[in-house]
């Protein structure tokens, strides 16, 4: 289960630096005659660290999936953004701000997408509400307790667990300290009668 999961969250990251990188391609052309003219000074950002963000994921996301990281590196680097392997196994990638941006936009809107495809899906019957916070560290699902204790609707919750840690990380969240924790709060009572904390409940 585990390994399935690092899967998915390899994917994910592919994926935004393919979305990221297909809009840039489109933008650095109506823009390259007035970054000639502004190198100079953007040199001088870029040298105080004002222009590029880094965000490294530790190694517990990648140390059983080799061959699926060289490919995340290659497809990052491909895209312009600066991927480098650290001694501790982690791995750190460098952007301009702007990329960044743009990957925490894309990010924001593929969580919100999961969560209302959760909350509206007809495979999740119990569940009839989602509630989450700005950064997606705390998310409340509302559901017909008796149906979701009888039922795999618990499976759901994966999905978006993963995309809200990718998303703490990626905003600058310690991967030390970066969490998701689900509440089950009962549609009937609202009584909070579970609480899941990500990624604990991975190692379990």
């Amino acid at each position: 289960m585990k390994t399935r999961n690092i899967m998915i969250l390899l994917a994910t990251i592919m994926l935004l630096v393919s979305a990221c990188g297909s809009r840039e391609a489109k933008q650095n052309e109506s823009s390259e005659k007035t970054d000639n003219k502004t190198e100079g000074n953007e040199k001088i950002e870029v040298d105080k660290n004002l222009l590029d963000v880094e965000v490294t994921l530790p190694e517990s996301f990648f140390k059983e999936q080799e061959q699926d990281i060289a490919q995340v590196i290659a497809e990052a680097e491909s895209e312009g953004i600066s991927v480098t392997k650290n001694s501790d196994g982690s791995l750190t990638y460098k952007m301009s701000k702007a990329k960044h941006k743009e990957m925490m936009s894309e990010l924001e809107n593929q969580t919100k997408t999961s969560i209302e495809e959760m909350k509206n899906s007809e495979d999740f019957a119990s569940i009839k509400d989602v509630e989450y916070n700005k950064s997606f560290s705390e998310i409340t699902l509302v559901v017909i307790r008796e149906k979701y204790e009888g039922s795999f609707d618990g499976f759901a919750v994966l999905g978006v667990a993963i995309s809200s840690m990718l998303y703490q990380m990626f905003d600058g969240v310690n991967p030390d300290d970066y969490k998701v924790t689900i509440f089950l709060k009962d549609a009937d009572t609202g009584e909070v009668f579970d609480t899941i904390i990500y990624p604990e409940a991975l190692e379990q």
